[in-house]
């Protein structure tokens, strides 16, 4: 078994993900994977930050695949004892002049955004070593999201005790009321990716709450945080980051070092721990 630390990026072989992996070969003292759902498309991926004299390595994972996720889980148990590094940064967004069905957009993005990310922390958080870190790719679009959703919904999501069933059967029942367009009627607001990032927010809280209580000693800290609003093939030419200056604050949380106690359960912007 290898005693490296070893650090993994979900969804990692362009846009933010590849700056987040670019970022942790500089300056995690570790090995990092990239990882992509495509083989060929990681393998081109680790090609092109060798050529700048940097040294990833690659796994497969697809998040959507269950099978993927123990793969990976299980070569990060044998080979390395676990895992220091987790950035959960794989997600999509439909466009917005993308003419799918909005019941079939809610669906989509929430199996990957929620239901995957969900599944992925469900399988790896268990294997996160003592003082390990854990991000979770969200976005300022959950804030605002939230802001839209009826007061009912905005007290259930903003509980301090609400457990990730509860939020789970919520994710759910927006997918329905979406198929069945009454989601406007039941207080959602239009749309799927801003929903779907008030789920990860609310993981996040609900994780980090679970690591506290489940296993105080070890000192692991898990938040959500917003990139910006950054030059992707999901964002378009017109924003405003670079996809390294996206990368910034995933990699501050990401490198807390190990004397830090906070922030944990945390949504931050900008380095800065934002209310939500």
């Amino acid at each position: 078994m290898s005693t490296a630390r070893v650090a993994l990026v979900t969804g990692s072989n362009k846009g933010i993900g590849f700056a987040v992996v670019r970022s942790l070969c500089k300056q995690f003292t570790g090995d990092v994977y990239l990882t992509a759902r495509d083989p060929e498309l990681g393998v081109a991926a680790v090609q092109s930050l060798q050529s700048e004299g940097l040294n990833p390595l690659f796994h497969q994972l697809d998040i959507n695949d269950i099978n993927s996720v123990r793969k990976v889980r299980d070569f990060m148990k044998e080979k390395y004892g676990g895992l220091d590094v987790l950035v959960n940064n794989a997600g999509i967004a439909f466009k917005v002049e993308d003419t799918t069905p909005f019941g079939i957009q809610a669906d989509v993005t929430l199996r990957t955004n929620f239901f995957a990310t969900r599944e992925i922390c469900n399988e790896l958080l268990p294997i996160i070593k003592p003082h390990g870190r854990v991000v979770n790719v969200s976005s300022l679009c959950s804030s605002m999201a939230l802001k839209k959703c009826s007061p009912d919904l905005q007290a259930k999501f903003t509980s301090d005790t609400i457990t990730e069933d509860e939020l789970v059967k919520l994710m759910e029942k927006f997918v329905e009321d979406a198929k069945s367009g009454v989601h406007v009627q039941q207080g959602w607001p239009e749309w799927g990716y801003g929903v779907s990032k008030i789920g990860v927010t609310v993981l996040s809280r609900i994780q980090a709450r679970r690591l506290k209580e489940e296993r105080p000693q070890d000192r692991i800290l898990l938040n959500a945080c917003c990139p910006g609003w950054v030059r992707t093939d999901m964002a378009g030419p017109k924003a405003t980051k670079s996809p390294d200056e996206g990368a910034i604050t995933l990699v501050y949380l990401a490198l807390l070092s190990a004397e830090a106690d906070e922030p944990h359960g945390q949504f931050v912007i900008d380095k800065k721990v934002q209310n939500w």
